[in-house]
């Protein structure tokens, strides 16, 4: 019987490390994946709504909304290209597997202007975020004893313009999309606002009245 037990347990790891699966892992597509939002510097974004379809072709409403803002420094250069440090303001995407394709509805109230659109996702970023989910990160050994947990970060900048980094095992922004969305013609709201967008910092505002909005940068 002891015989048994042992060539038992010696399939099991071997059927482990053929699929490259790590144990509490039989499905590679499952999460938990977290959704986070960021803008340039003073480009304040309000994020309306936003979408998920996963692998499974399931559709997950609502997953995230709120206030997004980015990290740089004051002066000309501030507010162009991206200053990303972390994976903004999450919002877990509760039961989803991993992303197919994610939607985002926002106001840039800087312009102001509201942006809608669905991104495809590629295999890819599938990829680093399986990695996320299974890999212990080298450089940092003491991440070992956090649960892990992937991250989608998008990048939301005037004129439409989306770009995406998922976070791979050692929480560096690995850059999976560029792309630019449609302006949404209902306008902010879906049109419940009477045209109302939400409020611009005075901070944003102080740096866009010296420098302007630097089109083109992201």
């Amino acid at each position: 019987m002891r015989t048994l037990w042992i060539l038992l347990g010696a399939l099991l790891v071997g059927g482990c490390q053929a699929s490259g699966l790590t144990w509490g892992r039989s499905d590679p597509d499952a999460g938990p994946w977290a959704l986070g939002f960021v803008t340039p510097y003073a480009m304040d974004g309000w994020v309306e709504d936003s979408a998920t379809v996963d692998v499974d072709g399931n559709l997950y409403r609502r997953i995230g909304s709120g206030w997004a803002s980015g990290g740089g420094k004051n002066g000309i250069d501030g507010a162009r290209g991206w200053a990303v440090r972390g994976a903004g303001t999450e919002r877990e995407v509760r039961d989803a597997k991993l992303p197919v394709r994610i939607y985002v509805r926002w106001q840039s109230v800087v312009e102001p202007q509201t942006y809608q659109g669905w991104i495809e996702i590629p295999e890819s970023a599938r990829q680093v975020m399986r990695n996320a989910l299974t890999m212990d990160c080298p450089s940092i050994p003491e991440m070992a004893a956090i649960p892990k947990r992937a991250s989608v970060l998008f990048g939301l900048a005037p004129g439409g313009v989306v770009q995406i980094w998922m976070m791979d095992e050692c929480l560096r922004p690995v850059k999976v999309v560029h792309t630019l969305v449609e302006i949404e013609p209902k306008g902010p709201a879906l049109g419940l606002s009477n045209g109302s967008y939400f409020p611009q910092s005075d901070a944003s505002k102080l740096y866009i009245e010296k420098y302007g909005i630097p089109y083109g940068s992201w």
